[in-house]
């Protein structure tokens, strides 16, 4: 069916590529599964739009809806036709049809990715079937550029791509450029206090845990945080957050005596808002170690997660904060002070860049 789909979408845009001239300063932006552009995407966008002079077009989730059927035409038709017609294409993550689709050679296909750095493995590091491998490399094969976030993951990324080490360029990551603007900062707290005012005078602990993969799993995350021991140990110092990753399908969410956060629309918000993230094996870490953040591991199923995605470097080691098993480790971990130095050296090696200019490089590098 996924192949129906992708040949049906390349016989347009081909078609489309066949009639219709490249517009010059034409932008098209591919967002099919992170579609709210509060990452590197969003920032690109803003960048082009302060600068003026370009045609936006966007390709999203949301254009293709099977319940709709002019919707999903418009997709498969106009939709392909303003791809097919984009001098720069940029996504923030894989779009499989690509492997089918015949971009001009004058095209600049930048995929800007939704995370930062690299901690668990992704693309072509994971375990995958052989159609969906042959799919991803088809598409990764039309990229013209891969931006990362520091000099020292780029290696990995060319690898994770399947792409020459010269295409990845370390321009910073600019979803993090909205993290160094102070009045987003103030702007963020203000909505937040508003909308949770029980966080006032309160420190805020997030917790974001990443999805298992495994629908049973996944029912255990919350009743392994123990929600009710950690309020209790943590007393009225902290307002807890729970949010819960999209991906993480649980009919009943154990959140009582917490705020329940999962459908907030911009986590870049409750990023800046919180004092303590505690999360497992997701890639918000990242923003946290950007912003010089406390943030505790708790990895309680490490050893099965391990098996399943391991990561690029040992995880106990690597990760800039400390490691909880149980729900005890975990509160003495909340309660002890701030690894300043094993957070630095993340974040150095995972951000060659904290200038708030991460949007501008890319745009001055790729839109010439």
């Amino acid at each position: 069916m996924k192949n129906l789909f992708y040949t049906l979408y390349a016989l347009f845009f081909n078609i489309s590529r066949f009639l219709f001239p490249l517009k010059k300063n034409r932008v098209a932006f591919v967002s099919m599964h992170n579609e709210n552009f509060c990452d590197s995407l969003g920032a690109v966008r803003d960048e082009l739009e302060k600068r003026g002079g370009y045609d936006l077009v966007y390709i999203t989730r949301q254009d293709l809806s099977l319940s709709n059927p002019l919707k999903a035409l418009a997709f498969f038709t106009l939709k392909s036709r303003l791809l097919a017609t984009a001098e720069y294409v940029f996504l923030n993550d894989n779009f499989m049809p690509m492997g089918k689709l015949n971009f001009r050679k004058e095209a600049v296909i930048t995929q800007l990715w939704h995370a930062e750095g690299a901690f668990k493995k992704f693309g072509l590091h994971i375990p995958q079937n052989d159609a969906l491998r042959k799919a991803e490399i088809a598409a990764n094969s039309k990229l013209t550029n891969v931006v990362c976030s520091s000099e020292g993951v780029r290696r990995i990324y060319a690898e994770a791509f399947g792409i020459d080490e010269k295409k990845v360029l370390p321009l910073g990551a600019p979803r993090a450029d909205y993290f160094k603007n102070e009045s987003n900062k103030k702007v963020a707290l203000e909505e937040i206090h508003e909308k949770y005012p029980e966080t006032k005078n309160k420190k805020i602990l997030l917790y974001a845990p990443t999805f298992r993969d495994d629908s049973e799993r996944d029912k255990e995350i919350l009743n392994n945080f123990n929600l009710p021991k950690v309020k209790k140990a943590l007393g009225d110092e902290y307002e807890i957050f729970i949010r819960l990753h999209p991906q993480i399908h649980i009919s009943e969410r154990a959140t009582e005596g917490a705020t329940d956060v999962t459908d907030f629309p911009d986590v870049r918000k409750l990023i800046l808002a919180a004092d303590v993230l505690v999360t497992d094996y997701s890639s918000i870490c990242m923003d946290f170690a950007f912003l010089d953040k406390k943030t505790v591991f708790f990895a309680y199923d490490l050893q099965w997660y391990t098996e399943r995605r391991d990561f690029y470097f040992d995880y106990e080691s690597f990760v800039p904060g400390a490691v909880a098993k149980t729900a005890d480790e975990l509160i003495d971990a909340v309660k002890a002070d701030f690894q300043k130095e094993r957070n630095e050296k993340f974040k150095s090696f995972n951000f060659s860049f904290d200038d708030n200019q991460s949007a501008k490089r890319v745009v001055d590098t790729i839109c010439k």
